[in-house]
């Protein structure tokens, strides 16, 4: 079985980020730069299905600038085979992604496309259903557990009333929630390997595929600072300043 692993490149979770001056985005000059931590699950996830003997090849996939290599070759060192970069510079929306990711889905034909549930960027939380509706495949998002046998995946995902457990015919697309694992330190003799793993470059055009944005950012800011807190004298005091501010009835 193929696994294909969609990674992104993102500002490190450690980084405060800072909004441009002009609003018109955030500001990654000399920042850090990661892999997102949801997409290192779903590696982490996909290279323990294999040591399983579950799967057979693990494929990672970036799509954005040139730095993503660096993203890649941090997936190959936690233990995918090789890795597929999509050069571009155009700024990627959830479906351009989407779209490209068919593509390489055609080509590689993987039996489980596992990714992060989300990007700590943009939070959008749309690419792997997107990629499942234009795959018409099944999906699972928000895994914690997953079990795979005879062409079928159980998916366990949190909802708000506990555990619910899910059968999915494969090939499917799965998105790793938080709880599926902890993810493994990249060791240095798997770092140097990794630089000798294939890492096939291509992009948007030869896959066929129009990334241009359909929504533009007007404008970006950083949130308000918070106000000062207020000592009240007693109880009283504070169930008066609560209805005065509207918080209570």
């Amino acid at each position: 079985m193929k696994i294909l692993v969609p990674v992104k490149r993102v500002v490190d979770y450690n980084v405060k980020v800072r909004v441009r001056a002009d609003g018109s985005g955030v500001d990654i000059a000399n920042v850090k730069m990661s892999m997102n931590p949801f997409d290192e699950i779903a590696v982490e996830e996909a290279v323990r299905l294999k040591e399983a003997g579950v799967a057979s090849e693990v494929i990672a996939v970036s799509a954005g600038v040139a730095g993503c290599q660096d993203t890649l070759r941090t997936a190959l060192a936690l233990g995918a085979d090789r890795a597929i970069l999509i050069e571009t510079d155009v700024p990627l929306q959830p479906l351009a992604v989407a779209k490209l990711l068919r593509a390489v889905c055609a080509k590689e034909q993987p039996q489980l496309v596992l990714c992060g549930k989300q990007a700590i960027d943009d939070d959008a939380n749309q690419t792997g259903q997107m990629l499942a509706a234009l795959m018409n495949w099944p999906q699972a998002t928000f895994a914690s557990k997953i079990v795979i046998a005879g062409g079928v995946a159980s998916v366990t995902r949190e909802i708000d009333g506990g555990l619910e457990t899910i059968a999915i015919a494969l090939p499917a697309v799965v998105t790793a929630d938080l709880r599926l694992n902890e993810p493994r330190y990249a060791t240095l003799p798997n770092i140097m390997k990794a630089k000798k793993k294939p890492l096939a470059i291509t992009n948007p055009g030869e896959l066929g595929v129009d990334v241009a944005p359909r929504l533009t950012t007007l404008s970006m800011a950083e949130p308000p600072k918070r106000a000062a807190g207020v000592r009240v004298a007693d109880v009283a005091e504070l169930v008066a300043k609560l209805k005065n501010s509207g918080v209570i009835a």
